[in-house]
């Protein structure tokens, strides 16, 4: 997206607020509860609506952990960086769980865990690994040397304290729970050293004198965020769902295979949802910013569905598309607008924003507060 010169030629009225948060997704209103409690006058912007980017278009995965098989992770990362995102996409799980409760009822959550599930004898042999390495690291888990679904997988790693939940009535609570004032359909183009302590932030219907900024707009961060623009790609996830099944539930599990990059579960009321697609065309999935979905990857889910699940009795009721943000290593980012001291980011997920996106926010808003290094999240690693 981008604003033109005859949408906002800068002369907008000013409006002052104290901590302005540019992304009204399950990241940005994580951010905003954050900065809420820590006593901040909070304002959300966005250029649609309230989690109407891929925080409403993802599965609803809270998943813990990276996207990489462990033992892969520790050969990558280490055993520090890989045991502190750990416990961050714990951490995270926690404020979720806590939102959840409070929002008495509003938030649909199933607590059944979840299955990584092997497409072939190959991965079956990784994830033997990953789950020794796991065990090894004291993480609750239990290895299935054969197919506990009966749908010709090969192996599988069970994680007991994963859960499914709504992503969009999470982020309404969210939102709701911060107290934020959202200013919807008003696109950010710009973000400036407004002297003194403040950040001026030109948008579509305001400009804005801020005592704190922080960008929670992930995969489309490039407009105000170019020094970002060589480690942070949008890809483009893609996913279908059928009409209510006659026979009721199938999986009672998040489940995901290929090495993640397939993901299924049941919904809510009866049907079957599944995700992915891209690793077999990802010369249409990567670096893409258009949210319409295409023929080879739906092409692509339907096949797996057939294969995977030929005792289905209804069929494909809506198919979608959502952006998510990858970066250069796979670790999120979290860090300062150059020059800007009151204005900082946190974004990157990598397709794991449930797992990690609020715990990335915490430290965000920490850094901006309290002057707090982000950790290992820090962009600093690559800039």
């Amino acid at each position: 997206m981008s604003v033109s010169y005859w949408q906002a030629d800068g002369e907008q009225p000013v409006r002052e607020v104290d901590f302005l948060i540019i992304g009204a997704g399950l990241v940005g209103c994580a951010a905003a509860l954050f900065a809420a409690n820590a006593g901040r006058q909070v304002t959300i912007t966005d250029a649609r609506d309230l989690g109407l980017g891929a925080s409403s278009r993802n599965a609803g995965f809270m998943i813990t952990g990276l996207d990489s098989y462990y033992h892969r992770a520790l050969e990558r990362y280490g055993r520090p960086v890989v045991r502190e995102m750990w416990a961050l996409s714990q951490t995270t799980h926690r404020h979720l769980h806590h939102v959840i409760d409070a929002a008495d009822g509003a938030v649909q959550r199933q607590c059944r865990g979840s299955l990584l599930l092997a497409e072939s004898e190959a991965e079956a042999r990784d994830l033997a690994q990953a789950a020794r390495a796991m065990d090894a690291d004291g993480i609750d888990l239990q290895f299935h040397a054969r197919d506990p679904l009966r749908r010709g997988f090969h192996a599988a790693i069970e994680q007991p304290r994963d859960a499914a939940v709504q992503p969009l009535e999470l982020v309404q609570a969210l939102s709701q729970q911060s107290g934020a004032e959202l200013l919807p359909g008003n696109e950010v183009w710009r973000i400036e050293d407004g002297g003194g302590e403040c950040a001026r932030v030109y948008s579509l219907l305001h400009r804005f004198e801020a005592r704190y900024v922080l960008v929670c707009t992930n995969a489309w961060s490039a407009t105000l965020l170019p020094h970002l623009a060589r480690h942070l790609v949008p890809v483009r996830g893609q996913a279908l769902v059928t009409a209510p099944l006659r026979q009721g539930p199938i999986l009672n599990t998040c489940g995901y295979s290929d090495y993640g990059y397939m993901y299924y579960r049941d919904t809510f009321d009866g049907r079957l949802l599944l995700g992915g697609g891209r690793k077999q065309n990802r010369w249409l999935e990567h670096d893409r910013l258009d949210e319409r979905i295409s023929d080879p990857v739906q092409r692509t889910l339907e096949a797996w569905l057939r294969k995977r699940f030929p005792d289905l009795d209804a069929p494909v009721e809506r198919r979608w598309a959502g952006i998510m943000g990858f970066t250069s290593d796979g670790l999120p980012l979290v860090g300062r607008l150059p020059g800007l001291s009151n204005a900082g980011y946190a974004v990157g997920f990598n397709g794991h924003g449930l797992s990690l996106g609020a715990g990335c926010a915490e430290r965000a808003v920490d850094l901006l507060l309290h002057d707090r290094h982000p950790g290992a999240v820090s962009a600093g690693r690559l800039l």
